[in-house]
């Protein structure tokens, strides 16, 4: 029998290893690419993946795409990691779960540790403000067209239209209720009027990842007060439920208030440059891991490590919570109760998708309520070219970059 994969030969696609290998390719390729291109928050990211995988490649439907976004805000960890990591699992198993996850996480830790090592060193972080104001103005556009597409799919009745309106009202006097977990607490009452409305009008032990303890075995080589950083970025990761946003009550009461490992100005900083760098918002842990790292390991390379594991230490939860969910999601889909909670879920995520979007929107295209008119313009080519072209959203990252970059030297 002569070997698929011998020189020579194409990959035999009915190979089911040969299969695998190559959708793990395809994984680590669109993965590590939004890692590196998705700026503008969960929501954006989210707008980006369904655009990646339901619009463009077809390897979901975006019904499947809804309920799985509905089910991760159910668990801890952040959400659009956690859709990354449960995308992978869909399309190559276990080891697709850890290639999209890591690809995914990798390129923003790349991208923050030389702005660590600089804040460090000299006490400042990088200016680029037109730059990330184009950007994030054609990222408007994007969670704009992907919410078009959401709300097609997610809002299918009066019932629905009205949880989308009601989660809306929610979502923006949540705001002055960021202690109640307001987005959670929004999806809840969602899901137990979805469960109870449609199944009374219609008749009808997972795998855990292993190493759990890698970021404390680097980090347990060296002081204890380490090891506590890295255990409170693992209980972070753990507990954290709602928006990215609600990060930083977590970090200022451990941080801050309980062990003054920070001061209020670094904490600043460090959520500052989890925003103006593309991916996951908790890669914010990357920026404290160095500089508690440098303190509290000494050295670079201390400060590399302590990156490292405190990034390890606020993601890996997720794997484990994903891996747990996505043997689930399927049952979940054919219960009656679950479908019906899941299809209010999904319509009262499209509402605060809708919120989010507005409030980017104000940040971005009406800064202290001017209107940008560059940044509108891009904004609207945006969604112009994501609904009648198809368009590639990383050149509109990159070319809104560009944009915005020109017209910062041109001052």
């Amino acid at each position: 029998m002569q070997n698929s994969s011998a020189p020579g030969k194409p990959p035999d696609p009915h190979n089911p290893p040969t299969r695998r290998r190559a959708r793990l390719r395809e994984l680590a390729v669109l993965f590590t690419r939004l890692g590196f291109t998705a700026f503008g928050g969960p929501a954006a990211h989210v707008a980006l993946m369904g655009h990646e995988v339901v619009r463009r490649r077809n390897w979901i439907d975006r019904q499947h795409f809804l309920d799985m976004l509905a089910a991760v805000n159910f668990i801890p960890g952040p959400n659009s990691t956690e859709m990354a990591i449960h995308i992978g699992m869909i399309r190559a198993g276990f080891p697709g779960l850890v290639v999209a996850g890591v690809c995914f996480i990798t390129p923003a830790v790349l991208i923050i540790l030389p702005i660590a090592w600089m804040y460090v060193t000299w006490g400042s972080l990088p200016q680029a403000g037109h730059v990330l104001g184009a950007i994030n103005a054609a990222v408007v556009g994007i969670v704009a067209a992907a919410l078009w597409r959401f709300a097609y799919m997610a809002i299918k009745d009066p019932f629905t239209a009205v949880i989308a309106l009601l989660a809306t009202g929610a979502g923006f006097a949540a705001r002055w209720f960021p202690q109640v977990q307001p987005d959670l607490l929004i999806l809840s009452i969602a899901a137990i009027l979805g469960a109870i409305f449609y199944t009374r009008y219609q008749t009808d032990s997972a795998n855990v990842i292993a190493a759990v303890a890698l970021p404390l075995a680097l980090a347990a080589q060296d002081r204890s007060e380490f090891l506590r950083v890295c255990l409170t970025f693992l209980k972070i990761g753990a507990t954290l439920f709602g928006s990215g946003y609600v990060l930083v009550s977590y970090l200022q009461y451990g941080f801050i208030d309980q062990h003054g490992w920070l001061t209020r100005q670094q904490l600043l900083d460090a959520f500052a440059v989890g925003q103006i760098t593309p991916g996951p918002l908790l890669t914010t842990a990357t920026f404290i891991g160095y500089v508690l790292g440098q303190r509290f390991l000494g050295g670079m390379t201390g400060a590399v490590i302590g990156a490292v594991c405190c990034t390890i230490a606020i993601f890996l939860p997720s794997f484990v919570f994903v891996a747990a969910l996505g043997r689930f999601l399927p049952a979940i889909r054919a219960n009656p109760y679950a479908r019906g909670a899941l299809d209010a879920v999904n319509a009262a995520v499209v509402a605060l998708i809708f919120v989010v979007l507005l409030r980017l929107g104000q940040i971005s295209l009406l800064p202290n309520w001017r209107p940008d008119w560059l940044n509108l313009g891009i904004a609207a080519a945006s969604i112009i070219l994501l609904l009648r072209r198809d368009l590639n959203s990383t050149w509109l990252v990159v070319g809104a970059g560009l944009i915005g970059a020109v017209r910062m030297l041109a001052g």
